[in-house]
C-alpha cells in the first residue's frame, strides 16, 4: 500500500462512499480506481480485436475435418 495525501472534492467523496457502500474513504477511492481501470480495459477491447478480422463460412469452419473426396471408379 502507498500512503499519500490527496485533495479531493468532499461532495464527490461522500457520494462515492455512499454509492459504493464503502466503509472508509480509502475503500471508496480504491474501489473507484479499480472500477475506472476495469472500464478502460473493457473499452479498449474493440480496438484490440479490430473489425473484419475473419471472413468465411462459419459452418465450414466448425466441421471437424475436410469434406470427404469421392473416389473415381
Amino acid at each position: 500500500m502507498k500512503r499519500t495525501n490527496l485533495v479531493l472534492n468532499e461532495q464527490l467523496l461522500e457520494e462515492a462512499t455512499r454509492v459504493l457502500a464503502a466503509r472508509t474513504y480509502s475503500a471508496a477511492v480504491n474501489t473507484a480506481l479499480e472500477e475506472v481501470i476495469r472500464m478502460r480495459k473493457i473499452q479498449s477491447l474493440p480496438a484490440f480485436f479490430g473489425s473484419g478480422i475473419w471472413e468465411g463460412d462459419l459452418s465450414q469452419m466448425r466441421e471437424d475435418r475436410a469434406p470427404a473426396r469421392r473416389r473415381k471408379k
